[in-house]
């Protein structure tokens, strides 16, 4: 059995959260109780303040905040693991402080070899600096010697695609050759754990096809470490066996993913909003920020049921002048699997030109939604004619389909993730033994 090369023993990490009193939201009765315990705790933490020579302006209140609460698992080597959970939930958090850029509150972190992360845009390079120049400072960090870098410096590269922009400087970089050329760096200096957060999804959809097989063969031919953190759950299902969610900062479930995931979807991660907010959304997408999708809104009943009619309302803005625009949606199961498809322009071709910027809005309507009862993801994406990308948004969000009175028992019996359509059946209830089969010509 391999040793475990990250133990997390009961981690914590508190932040402190300065805010001025008598805001919105303060104004309420207050018992004398309540006020001589607030001064008592206002006094003691304003002495642990003074002691750690931190500064806090007067008529300030700071209140706790535990991004993390006895956090603690083990990750051995080679394993793919996901990290999931809503947000606020202590992810981000987490990998900071396995990247030692952040420092426990309590508890400890055993790593066993190099990191290299990749947590947001722009970590750890320096924004004067060319992207060659950047390629040799991280490998530096991670403790290699400028000849092992310069062993890796033409497959960093290729993979990155960015030759011609290698000697310009990374702040004139677009965010998506930044991921390319940042992700490059992290996969292929030969760290022994690697930590990565959302910030795949910055880039279009092809390279980022191309990161998760590089994942995937970091860990399965090279023996490397893990860490993945996504809102996608199709993603986490297909890389990562192994997941963890996390929940207000602390451990929810630890396990197979597709244990994990069912069970998160189960007790509240499924959607039920009637707007659901998509311009924050981790997204794929090509560079370039003509049009962005902002929000989706149900006109009709929740949750969705089987056999019933489906009306929603997409807005979206555009920020150039546009032409052939089509709009689509996508349902997965959990899995990621695409499993049915709406587009504007699949029945009559017609895609509209948009020559002023703006937000504008397409309405959809499904007479019968034809998903069987169980739970799925929505992706939604606005594309430029035939081909291409303007945004695209997977598991934007993931929700429950219901039965509706229609719906055969057997649907409900069976809970299989799939469509079932309407068709024209003719039945010959005769004796057809000798009848002879009809060849068509």
């Amino acid at each position: 059995m391999s040793e475990a090369v990250i133990a997390v023993e009961n981690l914590s990490k508190r932040y402190l959260v300065e805010h001025k009193p008598g805001g919105q939201g303060h104004k309420r009765y207050t018992a004398l109780r309540d006020v001589v315990g607030h001064e008592l705790r206002n006094f003691a933490r304003k002495a642990i303040n003074v002691a750690r020579n931190r500064y806090i302006p007067q008529g300030r209140e700071i209140d706790e905040f535990w991004a993390l609460k006895d956090v603690s698992f083990e990750v051995k080597e080679g394993e793919v693991v996901g990290i999931i959970g809503r947000n606020g939930a202590g992810k981000s958090t987490l990998l900071k402080i396995l990247s030692r850029i952040t420092e426990p509150t309590e508890g400890r972190v055993l790593l066993r070899g190099r990191v290299g992360s990749l947590l947001e845009v722009g970590t750890g390079f320096h924004p004067e600096l060319t992207g060659r120049e950047n390629i040799y400072l991280n490998g530096a960090v991670l403790g290699m010697t400028r000849r092992e870098i310069t062993k890796k410096f033409d497959e960093i590269v290729a993979f990155a695609e960015v030759e011609r922009f290698l000697d310009t400087p990374v702040k004139r970089y677009s965010s998506g050759m930044y991921v390319r050329l940042a992700f490059a760096v992290a996969a292929h200096l030969e760290p022994d754990i690697l930590v990565v957060d959302e910030v795949l999804a910055v880039g279009d959809a092809e390279f980022q096809q191309k990161c998760l097989g590089k994942m995937d063969d970091v860990s399965r031919r090279e023996g490397r470490t893990v860490l993945f953190v996504s809102h996608n759950m199709g993603v986490i299902s297909k890389l990562c066996p192994t997941s963890v969610w996390l929940d207000r900062g602390s451990i929810r479930q630890h396990g197979s993913t597709e244990a994990v995931i069912r069970e998160y979807l189960c007790q509240g991660a499924l959607n039920r909003d009637s707007v659901v907010k998509l311009d924050n959304l981790p997204r794929q997408w090509v560079d370039g920020d003509e049009v962005r999708l902002m929000s989706l809104e149900w006109l009709c009943d929740l949750p969705l049921r089987h056999g019933e009619e489906v009306k929603a309302r997409i807005l979206f803005e555009t920020r150039a002048p546009v032409a052939n625009v089509a709009v689509g949606i996508g349902f997965s199961d959990i899995s990621g699997k695409r499993i049915l498809t709406y587009e504007t322009d699949f029945q009559d071709g017609y895609r509209p030109n948009l020559p002023r910027t703006g937000v504008y809005a397409v309405e959809v309507k499904i007479d019968a939604l034809p998903l069987h009862p169980d739970n799925y993801a929505l992706d939604i994406g606005c594309r430029p004619g035939e081909i291409g990308l303007f945004d695209y948004i997977p598991s934007a969000l993931q929700f429950e389909v219901l039965a509706g009175p229609t719906t055969p028992n057997s649907l409900n019996h069976y809970r299989l993730p799939n469509v079932r359509l309407n068709s024209s059946w003719e039945w010959n209830l005769e004796d057809s033994s000798n009848a002879t089969p009809t060849v068509a010509k």
